[in-house]
């Protein structure tokens, strides 16, 4: 047994065939697939296919998901009125979670993924919606997943360019191996419980800061510089007050991300076709000078571009606003966790992992002290 020393970082809890992170060399291979390559030509149907299926769908199969995600989010978005208040929340991961705990389980696994995934977008688009005051839009199950997500959240039928850069965004972003909202969908499938109940827990994990929270103050630092010029004496002050830099940095990744590179391509898609970003240019400037100021204040430790970096700089390119761009990631995300709830299930082992108690004795003996 591996010593604990605070955390689970480097313990091996899973052996998985979804996906391999290689911090080292920045590289992320779903299914062995290189997700930069993914993200330049599959669709979010795609991915599905490939997690929860097993292999890249072909046009066929593309066609057969499309469908059924499309009838997941109309039997989703007939089921608002049963949710009473469940999205009437501040916080979206609130209303996800309290809207997918709705959901029951169904028999077979099919039918379990698609519905998970379809409510997923329907509940945050609705969410979204609510929030402006504004009605829920009813979802059009012609449509690709991807664009009728930015429809219902949006109101509006999407432009093309900006339907893909969401496709891209959410193929990008669907699996990332062992996380801490992974992990906690995988625990809870290990115990042999239901699918809706571990996506339930993953959504739990991902609304806490220290993971999923950090697409929206990227903008908002993006907002406080203002102009490239600004960028680097702004970036001092805030390192010298103590405070971090968001988008910068990942527990896993020792150089850039992949996923900042392709969200990055992404965005300049969108500016190759006719949708200017009004953050992309700056945003670029930012992190230039982000990553020499603290190369040189941190020269023992490389700091590099995490994906939220250029998450927040496609969402918003997108149409889709800071509040609901943690939500949108656990509806992408929702297919990564399934296909870890599956793999847990098909292992058929609990997780019980071991503690090491540290607190008083009887009789006043401090642990570790000998008998």
């Amino acid at each position: 047994m591996e010593r604990f020393r605070g955390g689970l970082e480097g313990v091996v809890v899973a052996e998985t065939r979804l996906s391999e992170v290689d911090g080292a060399r920045g590289r992320l291979l779903v299914r062995g697939r290189d997700v930069e390559a993914l993200a330049r030509s599959a669709r979010f149907e795609d991915v599905y296919g490939l997690l929860l299926g097993g292999a890249l769908p072909g046009a066929v199969g593309r066609a057969r998901i499309a469908a059924r995600l499309g009838a997941a989010r109309a039997e989703a978005f007939a089921r608002l009125p049963e949710l009473g208040r469940a999205l009437d929340t501040e916080h979206g991961m609130d209303a996800l979670r309290a809207g997918l705990a709705h959901l029951e389980d169904a028999g077979d696994a099919e039918t379990a993924h698609a519905r998970i995934v379809g409510a997923a977008a329907v509940f945050a688009a609705a969410w979204a919606r609510g929030r402006a005051g504004e009605r829920p839009v009813p979802p059009d199950p012609t449509l690709p997943h991807a664009a009728d997500y930015l429809r219902m959240a949006t109101g509006a039928a999407p432009e093309a360019p900006r339907a893909r850069a969401l496709d891209a965004y959410l193929v990008t972003v669907a699996e990332h191996g062992m996380c801490a909202s992974t992990f906690a969908a995988r625990v809870v499938a290990s115990t042999h419980s239901d699918r809706v109940s571990a996506i339930v827990a993953a959504v739990g994990a991902l609304k806490g800061p220290l993971h999923g929270g950090a697409p929206g103050p990227v903008l908002d630092m993006l907002d406080a510089i203002g102009e490239p010029a600004r960028a680097e004496a702004w970036l001092e002050g805030e390192l010298a007050a103590g405070r971090r830099i968001m988008g910068l940095g990942h527990r896993v990744y020792r150089v850039r991300d992949p996923r900042a590179a392709v969200l990055e391509a992404a965005a300049l898609r969108l500016e190759a076709a006719g949708v200017a970003s009004r953050y992309l240019r700056l945003a670029r400037a930012v992190e230039r000078a982000a990553l020499g100021v603290l190369a040189r204040r941190h020269p023992e430790r490389r700091l590099e571009t995490n994906v939220e970096f250029y998450t927040a700089v496609v969402l918003d390119a997108a149409g889709l606003g800071r509040a609901l761009f943690t939500p949108t990631f656990a509806a992408a995300r929702s297919v990564g966790w399934l296909a870890h709830a599956e793999e847990q299930l098909a292992e058929g082992r609990i997780i019980r992992p071991e503690q090491r108690y540290v607190g008083p004795r009887l009789g006043g003996v401090a642990a570790g002290t000998p008998a």
